[in-house]
Order: C-alpha cells, then structure tokens, then sequence
C-alpha cells in the first residue's frame, strides 16, 4: 500500500470514529422528549433520579449500543463475505444465514421457548439456526475434497428461498399472539432493554472484529483469485471455514436480538470500499464504524420521523440502504 493511501485510509477511520460520536450524541438528544446536548452531558456525568436521566439510561443509551453492535456486525459480515466471494453483492442474507437465524426465531415463538430457557433463548436459537444453515450450505457446496465458491453461492441463495418459504409457512400456522410477534420481529427493532443481552451482542461483536483481522491478510490474498491465494501459503479452505463462522455468529446473534435489518451487511461494505479501496486491513474496521453509525442514525430517524410511534428500523435501512446502493452504482460507475 502507497503511504498517502495509508494516511488517507487512517484518516477516514477517524472520521467515522467521529461521526459514530456525534451519531450517538445526536441520538440521546433526539426523541419524542427532545433534550439538549449540554442536559445530556450533565445528566451522564452528574446523574440523578429525573425523568431525562431515566429515558437516556434506560432507553436511548441502550439502544444506541444494541445500534453500535448490531449495525457494525453486520457490515463486518458483509464485509468478510465479500471478500471471500469477490462479490460485492453477497451478504449475510444472500447465503441464507440471517433465513437460518429467522427459523431459529420463529420457532422460539411458536414453541415458546423462552419461557423455558430464559434471556438466552433468542441469541441461541439465531446463532443455532445460522450455523446450521452454514453447515448444511457447506456440505452441499463441498467437492472433490474442497468448497467451491461459485456452488457455495448458488446454493446459498437456494438455501435463503427455502429459509424464507420456511418462515412464512409458520406464520400461516402461528396464532394471533404469536404471528403479531413473528410479524413485529421480522421489521427490525432495537427496542431490547435487558442490559445483559445488550451487552453480550456487544461484546460478541467486538470479539468478532478482533478475530476477523486474524484473516485479514488471507483475505487480501483472496483479492487474486482463490487459487493464487492457494500458491502463495494460504490455507484457503481454512479460511474459508472461520470466516463462515464468525459470520455467522455476528449474524445469528444480530438478528435473533434486532430482527431483520436489511441492507446493512450489503451497502455498507460495499460503499466503504470505493472509499478506502479493498485492504481488509482498513475495509473491515471501517466497515463495522460505518454500518454501527448507518445503523444508529436510521434507528433515531425511526424513533423521530413520526414521533411519539416509531417505524420499524428495518424500513428504514431499506428505503435508505437500497437509495444510496443505486447511487453509488450510477454516479460513481461502479461495476458489479
């Protein structure tokens, strides 16, 4: 890498470090009781038992870290997925594993499985379902003693159709309570407000960045083509079976806590990457700052647009994920 794309790429890093501040800033003051930047900082570092100081706590903090981690794992699995692919269209959904993760869901609201096993029976139910799809993907992807990654995709997307065929056939059979829940669930929502669960997919997902950059020069490797990664002392299929996994588990944790949240994992990594260029040493950092302020700033639009009832954030990452995808393709030429 040239030194003035080394600077340029730091530079952009700080950027977003800045902008996932002032995001987040912005997103405790914003709401259907508005309060001022100065009250927010008092009421952080001087905090008593007021009104404010209890909806900052209790409910627009928490969803600003729900917001952080979830947005940033998901673009950091766009971002792996991408780069194992060589396809900037790939993500999480595209292989199914985020339609593995919803079965996982639905059936802990049929079955009512949480009552029995407690806070942890939606992250382990998305994260079961995830890894599973991924396994089942993976062995029907696997030939002559290696996977193929042009099967892999198809397969993928095969494997997301039945996910999602899957889904809708529980709906038709879940009660009234029950399809309300699977409904509710499926438009994405950072409405969680168990500090445990919220804190578990944080750390999951800081974990999760930390173990990508152990593959981020195999990653680079891949840039020129899997075979040559093969010829220059990559373990190629070793590879590719870690970052499946830590794909999946930031994933099946992401959806089983925030529901479905679309275009995330898709725009983000691709949009970073016309602006820091494909070094997975840059790219998956940025990748995971840039999806947690996309995600955060669409939640307090969805909590704003038509206070005091909120949109699911999930239609909001859509309209505004699919709008800047088209623009990037036309305005900056980009070739699929």
């Amino acid at each position: 890498m040239r030194k003035a794309d080394f600077f340029k790429n730091t530079y952009f890093i700080i950027i977003l470090f800045i902008l996932l501040i002032v995001t987040g800033l912005l997103s405790l003051c914003a709401g259907s009781a508005d309060i001022s930047v100065s009250e927010v900082f008092k009421l952080l570092f001087n905090g008593h038992e007021s009104w404010q100081y209890s909806i900052i706590m209790k409910i627009r903090l928490p969803r600003i870290i729900l917001g952080l981690a979830v947005g940033g794992s998901l673009g950091l699995a766009g971002a792996l997925l991408q780069g194992i692919f060589r396809n900037p269209l790939v993500e999480p959904y595209t292989l199914g594993i985020s339609g593995g993760a919803s079965i996982g869901i639905c059936l802990v609201i049929i079955f009512n499985l949480a009552s029995v096993l407690g806070l942890f029976a939606y992250p382990a139910a998305g994260f079961i379902g995830a890894i599973v799809t991924v396994i089942i993907v993976y062995l029907m992807s696997f030939r002559n003693g290696g996977m193929r990654i042009n099967n892999l995709l198809l397969t993928g997307v095969m494997i997301s159709f039945i996910c999602s065929s899957a889904v809708m056939l529980m709906m038709a059979m879940a009660k009234n309570e029950q399809l309300h829940n699977i409904v509710f669930w499926t438009m994405g929502s950072l409405s969680e407000t168990n500090k445990n669960l919220i804190f578990l997919i944080f750390a999951v997902a800081v974990l999760g960045l930390i173990s990508s950059y152990i593959f981020c020069m195999d990653l680079n490797a891949f840039l020129i083509g899997e075979e040559e990664a093969a010829h220059i002392g990559v373990n190629t299929e070793r590879t590719k079976k870690w970052i499946f996994v830590i794909a999946s588990l930031l994933t099946g944790l992401s959806v089983s806590v925030a529901g479905i949240i679309g275009f995330v994992g898709l725009v983000v990594p691709h949009i970073i990457r016309t602006f820091m260029g494909p070094d997975h040493r840059f790219l998956l950092i940025g990748s995971f700052l840039a999806g947690a302020v996309f995600l955060v700033a669409c939640d307090t639009l969805a909590r704003t647009v038509i206070t005091p009832l909120e949109l699911p954030v999930g239609v909001i990452t859509g309209i505004i994920g699919g709008s800047i995808f088209i623009y990037a393709i036309n305005k900056r030429k980009v070739d699929l």
